[in-house]
């Protein structure tokens, strides 16, 4: 458990380091970049003093790590207003986001799995096989404006795009969790398929217990274990892909704070909202793991 405590300690290290160096990263002079080759010198130097750019590096990241430890991301550039201010609606929208696009995922992924391995071999299973593979190499960019024509185009169930309606997220959470379920589903399968295999399901159909008891109480509970890493995983993955589908769908999230910023140069905004994903990806990693160690009793044995 302390090992891995320290991975998680060294990996966010690692995040604040990369996304400091982000905005000294950029191609030729940020303050240029930023302001364009018009810009007077009084305009580069406040700008850069006011970046910090104007210290020594070393100095830089102290003060950097110091203001993100009082909870301080900066101040953007275009607006003009403290960085936490526009993530206090744009972060909680992107989480709104990718829970229910996981919530789709797994009311479709994961019985389409249960189904696909109880008819394995069989012409049921090769329909799911099929559409879970068209479905995962289908990229957001095409699905999103599919969805569009058809249910809101075509149909007018659902809106277009923008935040105005309740029911306005429905279609940015499909395009997401549709993606997801064609994981999930190969994912079930494969799992249940090894569990329905060993010795445990067979003594239990042996002591004559129901099929659907040895498959959703024995079966099932087994095969989930691997299932809860890939929600996870993806759980960080949805967070960090949001970024075409909410820019598709005009959904005001991170993701499209992140393609603003770079549109308009604020690299501040743009180096909070790479932080902001990346330490989002590496906290839900490690919370995947500490409760697949609850769940699996094996890899709460298992010594680290």
């Amino acid at each position: 458990m302390v090992r891995r405590f320290f991975q998680l300690f060294t990996v966010i290290f690692g995040v604040l380091v990369l996304t400091f160096l982000l905005i000294h990263l950029v191609p030729g002079d940020p303050v240029e970049v930023m302001l364009g080759e018009s810009a007077s010198l009084a305009d580069r130097a406040a700008l850069r003093a006011q970046l910090g750019l104007n210290q020594p590096l070393l100095s830089q990241f102290g003060h950097y790590v110091n203001q993100l430890a009082h909870g301080d991301l900066g101040q953007s550039i275009q607006t003009k207003m403290p960085i936490v201010d526009l993530f206090k609606t744009r972060y909680p929208a992107s989480i709104q986001l990718a829970l229910l696009a996981m919530v789709i995922g797994l009311l479709i992924g994961v019985p389409l799995g249960i189904y696909a391995a109880l008819k394995a071999g069989q012409w049921q299973d090769l329909v799911v096989t099929l559409i879970s593979v068209r479905l995962a190499a289908m990229p957001v960019f095409w699905l999103g404006p599919i969805l569009m024509l058809v249910f809101a185009v075509w149909l007018g169930w659902l809106p277009v795009s923008g935040m105005g309606e309740p029911a306005a997220i429905m279609l940015p959470a499909l395009t997401l969790g549709l993606g997801l379920s064609a994981i999930l589903t190969r994912m079930t399968r494969t799992s249940l398929l090894e569990v329905l295999n060993e010795d445990f399901i067979r003594t239990a159909r042996a002591k004559g217990l129901s099929e659907r008891t040895v498959v959703m109480r024995h079966a099932l509970r087994a095969a989930l274990l691997p299932i809860v890493t890939i929600v996870g995983l993806q759980m960080g993955s949805l967070l960090a892909g949001t970024v075409i589908t909410e820019t598709i769908f005009s959904w005001d999230g991170v993701g499209r704070l992140l393609v603003d910023s770079i549109e308009k140069r604020d690299y501040p905004v743009t180096q909070a909202c790479v932080l902001a994903v990346a330490l989002s990806y590496v906290l839900i990693n490690f919370a995947t793991d500490m409760v697949y160690r609850f769940v699996d009793p094996r890899m709460r044995l298992a010594r680290d």
